[in-house]
């Protein structure tokens, strides 16, 4: 079965957010959450991680929703889609500027909103599609103590000792650092084959995580960076008897 896409919806007006809640449920997609500021946004994306942001362009408080999307991309590579009540060419210019995969103009009907959502979706397996034509020794060179990930026009440098963990989405996966999280156009299978089996260890179908960046391990779960991520009670076992040989 495939995973459902997860979307945040951040808007300011309770009435309208519940509603696009209401909406996507019945499109089939999983609403990660509710927030009516920008600052609780990025607080939620970092426990959260959605696949699609829906944001509204004029939020009250310190961000409104092109800073915040500003501020998201510091660190993230979201997938923005613009709500606005006010579709003028200074609002228009700005957003711009943050590449969004769309805007949606207030009201919009409900049609309105799902042919923005599978319009984004479609840009995204392109995206992906593109990447995976491009040299596979390109996209993700695997060392024994760094990786070197596409991370927008260029190959970045990613330490092993700075991964926290990896998490699989559909073909390819995501890197969580501390501070960053880059795509990389790989199964978890073929990841898992590739990263060093002394730093690695597979604890889920969806997740390989960095044995030495574990700080807790609970009766069905472990944490990394605050993140619990579950595990199966064969595995954990596995898990204990590998901590105790690094």
């Amino acid at each position: 079965m495939d995973r459902k896409t997860k979307i945040l919806i951040v808007e300011d007006e309770m009435i309208i957010a519940a509603n696009i809640s209401l909406q996507l449920n019945e499109l089939g997609y999983e609403v990660t959450g509710i927030v009516p500021r920008g600052e609780e946004a990025l607080m939620h994306i970092k426990s959260e991680l959605p696949d699609i942001l829906l944001l509204d362009i004029n939020l009250k408080g310190t961000l409104d929703g092109i800073e915040t999307a500003r501020e998201m991309q510091k660190t993230y590579d979201i997938p923005v889609i613009y709500l606005t009540a006010n579709a003028d060419e200074a609002h228009f210019n700005r957003a711009r500027e943050t590449h969004p995969y769309g805007f949606i103009t207030k009201p919009f009907k409900k049609l309105d909103l799902q042919r923005a959502i599978e319009l984004t979706i479609t840009q995204i397996d392109l995206k992906v599609k593109n990447i995976n034509g491009t040299d596979p020794n390109e996209e993700g060179l695997i060392l024994s103590d760094c990786i070197f990930v596409r991370h927008l026009n260029s190959m970045v440098k990613v330490n092993i000792k700075d991964i926290l963990y990896i998490e699989a989405e559909r073909n390819y996966c995501r890197i969580f650092t501390k501070r960053k999280e880059y795509l990389l156009v790989l199964t978890l299978k073929e990841m898992d084959k590739k990263l060093p089996s002394k730093h690695f260890h597979r604890i889920h179908r969806s997740f390989i995580v960095n044995l030495s960046q574990i700080e807790e391990i609970a009766t069905s779960h472990i944490v990394i960076g605050r993140k619990p991520i579950p595990i199966s009670k064969s595995i954990k076992k596995e898990l204990l008897q590998r901590l105790q040989t690094i």
